[in-house]
């Protein structure tokens, strides 16, 4: 088997930096959300944007690595546009959704999402996983295919390792202590294509949150979650992606067939929403149509 995307050390040096970050953190971003709640789950509270005709096809998006929901929120606007519900839960250790008590697996991860998809009263849905997220979506579809009608993967990693400067430049990003345009720095090499801006991530980042998903992601054989089951995925790549390269992709559709379909995005690294919008945008909503959901 190939190596996971994660090195092991990756959580060691993200909790130095998360560390270092202590009274940095980011505030708790308002997103302006149609509906908010906070539910009850049995591992404590769970805070659950939802957006959109209630309805609509629903819709699970989850963020990537030490990212929160407001990621998507640009997204969010034109999936609702389109008709969808979007449901947006926010990873724990963000806004009011509470910190795990224990190590958690992926598995851990996915029963959260599950449990407010259940709260939600959501019909089968599609689950759209960014980098990180993407993991969580492929667990969701292990555990609970008969909920999933499909996957969508954007910049989806998880058997190609990283080079070395790459990873450094991934710590680096989840620096809260260096100055703000000397991150800026490590942002842009390792999350955006050559030219892109990457100013809309300048805030945004939780290394607490992101030590305890690379743990989770540790704690996870890749074989468990790999093939997403055998629902239907669509894989939206980056071509200029250096955390998760095509070849992530050319791998699970060699190995998933033809149920696994590839959208190439030019001109977009591993942050993909802020570089490629309404790019991104039309890709789904063209494989929404195609899948008749």
């Amino acid at each position: 088997m190939l190596a996971p995307h994660f090195p092991k050390q990756i959580t060691r040096r993200v909790m130095l930096v998360t560390l270092a970050a202590v009274g940095a953190c980011a505030s708790v971003p308002d997103f302006g959300a149609s509906r908010r709640s906070v539910i009850d789950t049995p591992r404590g509270p769970l805070e659950v944007y939802d957006d959109g005709p209630a309805g609509g096809s629903p819709l699970v998006l989850l963020p990537s690595l030490g990212r929160g929901a407001e990621d998507f929120d640009e997204l969010t606007s034109q999936l609702t546009a389109a008709g969808y519900r979007v449901i947006r839960p926010q990873p724990r250790g963000i806004g009011a959704s509470r910190s795990y008590d224990f190590n958690p697996t992926l598995a851990d991860l996915a029963d959260d999402v599950i449990f407010a998809a259940q709260q939600s009263n959501l019909a089968p849905f599609v689950v759209v996983g960014h980098a990180f997220g993407n993991r969580v979506a492929r667990m969701i579809a292990t555990q609970s295919p008969e909920r999933t009608h499909a996957l969508i993967l954007l910049a989806a990693g998880g058997k190609i390792a990283m080079a070395p400067e790459i990873e450094e430049a991934l710590v680096r990003s989840f620096d809260l202590s260096l100055p703000d345009d000397e991150r800026l720095v490590y942002v842009s090499r390792a999350f955006f294509a050559p030219g892109n801006t990457p100013e809309a991530w300048r805030n945004g980042w939780y290394p607490d949150v992101a030590e305890m998903q690379i743990g989770a992601t540790e704690r996870t054989s890749v074989d468990d979650w790999w093939l997403a089951n055998s629902l239907p995925v669509l894989v939206v790549q980056p071509m200029q992606d250096v955390l998760a390269p095509p070849e992530n992709a050319e791998i699970l559709k060699r190995e998933g067939g033809d149920r696994v379909r590839i959208a190439y995005i030019e001109r977009a690294g591993h942050a993909l929403l802020p570089e490629q919008p309404r790019v991104l945008a039309e890709t789904i909503l063209r494989y929404l149509r195609e899948i008749d959901f």
